[in-house]
């Protein structure tokens, strides 16, 4: 049977099919056949090493899902294995194997690191069924961690805020591309949510139960990118200390996303376009393909068409990014979505500082009429993260429900007057809406008051009840121009 698990072809079992990758350290070649026999019937991957020294090498090298070591070898005592093993390794599972079956050496291996002890000749059924009991074991632990991490990261359509024609369109297409396992390119400006709809789009997929994995490639240095993406092995380079896995083995089943992905270097372009295409990859300092079933989002705020023309990104990488591509309007372009905003920022940061809520977990506050025209007026180059950002200043700011002008960032309040649009007799627009109305009848309000109070911003102020400064923020936000007082 040996000899038949020698020459069977590694590439009939294919990765899905493997239970487990399995490193056996024995001296004795029989030892080292018939648990390869055993094991590979089990359809387990078994690797050997026929001393101690040279399953440590194996073990710079490649990562495993259990370690079978004898405890007497010619080179280094499975004593020692062990110790090296735990000094780089606490969680690979390390099952010891002896002829010496004393229970103090049962002790001291599992003092020492050990996960189980099996004397021999040991019962093959028994081996089995703890073997499989301990990777299962680990698998479960780690699926358990990614899961957390996938859900407490999982976004569904409700927490993506709109209701515009555009927003609408977008959820649509998410809808549609969510269940295939298309590449999707989402391009946008900067702030205007594209790894949140990366998100919606993997936890409305088959891969919501696995994880999703943001790289933000503009902030990682291209020298490292490489090893953050595929991982490497002990040894690869000055540093690398222990082997590691990459982002794409972390994400298997899952989802990557890559944000911003016009910045990656030419090299790892052609890297992520192989992985792409064979669906494998080679860790660095590693000569084994490992094979994952990922899928890939990209997101960027750069014309990557421009860039192809250029020659500063790949055509092939490009057309195989943009298989789908979903084009995120700016805030600007979208402004009846600024309310529904607001409500969904100021919810979210009144829960963080714990203050202005309802009993129902809900913010209780609101901005006056000032301040929401002012953020309806404003062009939002940063998008809706920077509206966020006002929103969270506002919470933190506010002593009352009714939030009022002067807690906007300078910059909002230094910006030009408010534009209400009138056809060509001068009234309002047909189509104009409640802040417009309301702000064109504070308009004509303060310019009568002023009028009546011959132009003295002070007397005015008094007479319409509000402090002063509000009177000259409204003068100025509306385009009021001030008459010299009559005999002056």
């Amino acid at each position: 049977m040996a000899d038949q698990v020698a020459n069977f072809p590694p590439d009939v079992i294919t990765k899905e099919e493997v239970r487990g990758r399995i490193l056996v350290i024995d001296d004795e070649p029989d030892i080292r056949e018939s648990l390869e026999a055993l094991l590979t019937g089990e359809n387990y991957r078994v690797e050997l090493a026929a001393n101690a020294n040279e399953g440590l090498k194996r073990l710079e090298t490649s990562a495993y899902d259990l370690i079978l070591l004898d405890l007497m070898m010619p080179d280094k005592s499975g004593m020692q294995v062990l110790e090296e093993i735990r000094a780089r390794d606490s969680e690979t599972p390390v099952f010891m194997i002896t002829a010496y079956g004393s229970v103090q050496v049962a002790v001291d291996a599992l003092k020492r690191g050990a996960n189980d002890y099996f004397p021999k000749p040991w019962d093959n059924e028994k081996l089995l069924i703890e073997i499989e009991r301990m990777i299962s074991q680990g698998r479960l632990e780690r699926e358990n961690v990614e899961l957390k991490r996938a859900l407490k990261q999982r976004y569904s359509f409700p927490n993506i805020v709109g209701k515009s024609e555009r927003m609408l369109k977008i959820l649509d297409l998410v809808a549609q591309v969510a269940a295939s396992r298309a590449t999707i390119l989402i391009t946008g400006e900067t702030g205007t949510g594209k790894e949140l709809i990366a998100n919606a789009i993997h936890a409305h997929s088959a891969r919501a139960g696995h994880p999703f994995v943001p790289v933000h490639s503009g902030s990682v240095p291209p020298d490292l990118l490489e090893s953050a993406l595929f991982g490497h092995v002990r040894g690869a380079f000055t540093g690398a200390v222990a082997s590691r896995k990459g982002y794409f083995e972390t994400a298997n089943h899952g989802t990557i996303f890559f944000d911003e992905i016009g910045t990656i270097s030419s090299e790892t372009q052609s890297k992520l376009l192989r992985v792409i295409q064979e669906r494998e990859f080679m860790p660095l300092g590693s000569t084994d393909n490992i094979k994952v079933d990922v899928r890939i989002v990209a997101a960027t705020n750069a014309d990557l068409k421009r860039m192809v023309e250029e020659g500063k990104f790949r055509e092939d990488l490009y057309y195989r990014l943009n298989v789908i591509n979903l084009a995120l309007s700016p805030l600007r372009d979208r402004k009846e979505d600024i309310p529904a905003l607001v409500d969904h920022f100021f919810t979210k940061y009144c829960r963080e500082n714990e203050k202005f809520l309802d009993d129902g977990g809900r913010s209780r506050l609101h901005f006056d009429s000032d301040a929401m025209q002012i953020l309806m007026d404003h062009a939002w180059p940063g998008n809706v993260r920077e509206l966020e950002n006002v929103v969270e200043r506002a919470v933190v700011l506010a002593s009352q429900p009714l939030v009022p002008v002067d807690v906007l960032p300078e910059h909002l309040l230094e910006a030009k007057g408010l534009r209400i649009r009138r056809d060509e007799s001068g009234r309002l627009a047909s189509d104009a809406s409640l802040f417009e109305v309301v702000a064109d009848f504070e308009r004509r309000k303060i310019i009568e008051q002023l009028e009546e109070s011959d132009w003295s911003q002070t007397a005015a102020a008094e007479a319409l009840r509000i402090p002063l400064s509000t009177l000259n923020q409204k003068i100025k936000r509306l385009n009021i121009e001030i008459r010299k007082k009559s005999g002056a």
